[in-house]
């Protein structure tokens, strides 16, 4: 890998698997090699994918098919910031429609537990608002949400 800093993430046996699928659901993402063991280790045996090198959103990540020992938790999630609904929409339906689950507040799982928060740069203006009441109304709608809905975050902005 070029990069000085890559995130590594675990995977149990599918690494290859979820950066294909990151890589054909988000933009600027790509899987860029695909390495198999040289030999027999305690997850895996020989000629298994070991590594996966890919990047998710110009990201450089490293899938490493350690195994069920380490699952992912909502401590480490990834942090979208789309331009408009059909874009929060379309990212929000490719996680969840592909096993995935919701969460609140714009965050959801993909299939393999990783964190992804869909959060729309409407939001994140709205809630960040200098008129601390606006921000707060922001917030508020925000809490009841699932996916984020830009035209409710927008309402609460008005009042």
């Amino acid at each position: 890998m070029i990069s000085k800093n890559t995130i590594c993430l675990w995977f149990d046996g599918a690494a290859e698997d979820a950066a294909n699928f990151y890589a054909k659901t988000f933009p600027d993402s790509a899987v860029h090699a695909v390495h198999r063991a040289p030999g027999d280790f305690p997850s895996g045996k020989q000629g298994d994918v070991l590594t996966v090198e890919f990047t998710v959103m110009g990201i450089p990540c490293l899938g490493l098919n350690g195994g069920p020992m380490f699952k992912h938790s909502e401590a480490f999630s990834f942090q979208v910031a789309t331009d408009d609904q059909a874009e929060t929409d379309r990212l929000w339906n490719a996680i969840v429609g592909n096993g995935g689950q919701e969460s609140a507040c714009g965050w959801c799982k993909d299939k393999w537990g990783l964190s992804w928060q869909i959060t729309p740069r409407a939001l994140t203006a709205a809630f960040t608002h200098p008129d601390r009441a606006v921000a707060k109304r922001a917030f508020d709608a925000m809490m009841g949400m699932t996916r984020i809905d830009i035209a409710a975050i927008e309402a609460a902005v008005k009042g």
